[in-house]
């Protein structure tokens, strides 16, 4: 029998929840492992050789230099949330560094657990040094039973160094009570490759995050790929911006957005500062019961040779298209599930096949469950 993940203080239907954010309990399936359940750090490990995950008050002990990063990609000023993460006097989160030429196949998962009416707080800091790459999935979740007054307040740096990359995967698995404030912004070097992905399809009562990518490289990529579902009464206010400062670097940021009854307002921008870089958006909507869908795509060409582009687009499920799928056998619901499967089938480029078979998982888990 293989090893299990110890989850103390997780109660076995909350561990299904964990399930659902992309997290398998099963040690096999990871190289490193990173479990905090509300404050209290329960793990925090790897593996792999030439890659640390340490608790970030064990990382600023164990090495001095982290300092040089800390707050450099993210202001601590920024806003009331940064603040009051910067001002806690016992501060938690991970710090995973994967050191130069190092690579992990199986990828490091990070579970941030909330399961009482408390402020959960953490600051993040993810380094792939020069040559590196770094996979990892961060699943979030709360207990199904929380009640009101929970909120997690995230700040999260990535530093991408010269020719290295980090594919990042975040599932929100949270409940209609809980307010949801992550901050997060990441420095792109030469020819370095920072992939960002970003699930929400289960009831939140808030979110608001809007990650910052800033191409300084040569050659530097960044893309964005959201997935949200908005449930009634859930406010969700996401989106991603890249600023693009390097000669030859480009982003994408793509959005797909559904709602059923709730609020999604999807923000992005590209800035284009230098020539010779390239940049597109997309965000396209579904509107499945009486809700609204805000889309808010911003491009900001500051000289001559950058290319810009953007489209969004936000609608019904097209009745031809399930009369079509209808008359091939298939029952209306059938159909429907079908077509929404197909909106929502965003596969992105250079992502381990271990993370698209979780993003896939969790949107299997949320079909079935019927959003």
């Amino acid at each position: 029998m293989s090893a299990q993940l110890n989850a103390p203080g997780i109660a076995k239907d909350d561990q299904e929840r964990i399930v659902q954010s992309g997290i398998d309990f099963d040690l096999e399936n990871r190289c490193g492992s990173y479990l905090q359940v509300d404050q209290n750090i329960v793990e925090s490990e790897c593996r792999q050789e030439g890659i640390e995950v340490l608790s970030f008050k064990k990382a600023m002990e164990k090495h001095a230099w982290l300092k040089d990063f800390l707050w450099k990609a993210v202001s601590k000023d920024k806003d009331e949330i940064t603040q009051y993460v910067a001002e806690q006097p016992d501060p938690k989160g991970y710090v995973i560094i994967a050191h130069k030429g190092s690579k992990n196949i199986l990828p490091i998962q990070a579970c941030l657990y909330l399961g009482r009416e408390t402020i959960q707080h953490v600051h993040n800091i993810i380094i792939a040094e020069e040559g590196a790459e770094l996979h990892m999935i961060s699943g979030c979740a709360s207990s199904g039973n929380i009640g009101e007054g929970a909120k997690h307040y995230g700040v999260s740096e990535f530093y991408i160094k010269k020719d290295a990359k980090i594919s990042f995967t975040m599932i929100h698995t949270w409940n209609e009570n809980v307010e949801v404030f992550p901050r997060s912004a990441s420095i792109v070097e030469e020819n370095g490759v920072f992939l960002s992905n970003y699930v929400c399809m289960q009831p939140v009562k808030k979110v608001q995050m809007y990650p910052t990518a800033t191409l300084k490289g040569e050659n530097s990529v960044a893309r964005f790929s959201t997935i949200t579902v908005a449930s009634p009464l859930s406010y969700i206010d996401v989106g991603s911006r890249a600023i693009l400062e390097g000669k030859g670097a480009s982003a994408e940021l793509i959005t797909r957005a559904i709602t059923k009854g709730g609020t999604i307002i999807s923000r992005g921008q590209i800035i284009g500062k230098t020539a010779g870089t390239r940049g597109h958006l997309e965000c396209k909507g579904l509107i499945l019961k009486n809700g609204t869908i805000y889309a808010i795509p911003e491009i900001d060409g500051r000289v001559v040779g950058t290319e810009l582009s953007h489209e969004a687009a936000v609608g019904k499920l097209a009745q031809d298209e399930i009369e079509y799928l209808m008359s091939r056998g298939l029952s209306e619901d059938e159909a429907t599930a079908t077509i929404i499967r197909g909106f929502l089938d965003v596969k992105i480029a250079g992502l381990p096949e271990t993370l698209q078979k979780q993003i896939d998982a969790t949107i299997d888990v949320a079909e079935k469950a019927g959003f």
